[in-house]
């Protein structure tokens, strides 16, 4: 069976995308910072016939990530895929920003993607066998926004870095993609989406009318780890109803 290493997996996005994974027939390794935030992961029922390893993994602690990625390895042998979730968001302004919040935000969104990314390919690349890596963006790293500045070039880093991962492991057959989520109804974002002015003013600015599900995410991830993908590298899938179309 394949095997996909999958960061964020307390809730929302994270667990949606290991959930459809263990669907399309995938083992796991499912982290967060915290392992017993992982315990909805026992009575899943799309995990059920799966083997899952649950991990605590905390970015971008080089130690922490050298020994969820021997776990993984001494469990499961190798690897296939990598979906890099896990990421820190914060609405602050331009002015308020602390060095403090760079520090947070880049530590986890870019720095411990990279650290985690390249700990586990050093290990696929002698084994010559093809594998991919899925970065999970915004469409803040695409198109600017009021207060969302940190958060925002976070992201449009992670999108740099999967272009340059591309370009550079495409030989040695590992694809490197981008899904970039707009607003999606996720669990710590239904009581802000709840408010009604919230509620209308997000929905102006989607063409298609609605706001995304996490199911739709997963679907882009899964796409993206599958066969019919094995030409597709360096791209970014925005999932956004139309909101950053120029």
């Amino acid at each position: 069976m394949p095997v996909a290493f999958v960061t964020g997996c307390s809730t929302g996005l994270g667990m949606a995308i290991a959930e459809r994974l263990a669907r399309d027939g995938f083992d796991l390794v499912i982290t967060a910072r915290d392992a017993a935030r992982l315990e909805w992961a026992k009575d899943n029922k799309d995990l059920a016939s799966r083997a899952v390893l649950r991990q605590a993994l905390a970015l971008p602690d080089r130690a922490s990530i050298d020994d969820a990625v021997a776990a993984a390895f001494d469990r499961f042998g190798s690897l296939d895929a990598l979906v890099n979730n896990a990421g820190q968001t914060i609405r602050e302004s331009a002015l308020d920003a602390t060095e403090e919040h760079w520090d947070n935000i880049l530590d986890i969104n870019i720095k411990g993607a990279f650290f985690l990314t390249q700990a586990i390919v050093r290990r696929i690349v002698p084994e010559k066998r093809p594998f991919r890596v899925v970065n999970l963006s915004s469409t803040y790293g695409i198109v600017g926004f009021p207060n969302r500045l940190l958060y925002g070039v976070s992201k449009a880093g992670l999108i740099q870095m999967t272009r340059m991962l591309a370009i550079e492991w495409a030989p040695l057959g590992i694809t490197v993609n981008a899904v970039a989520p707009g607003t999606i109804k996720t669990a710590s974002r239904l009581e802000y989406l709840s408010d009604p002015e919230v509620n209308r003013m997000i929905l102006q600015r989607i063409p298609a009318g609605r706001i995304g599900e996490e199911s739709e995410v997963a679907g882009a991830v899964s796409y993206l780890l599958s066969a019919d993908a094995g030409f597709v590298t360096g791209h970014v899938l925005v999932l956004d109803g139309g909101t950053t179309v120029t």
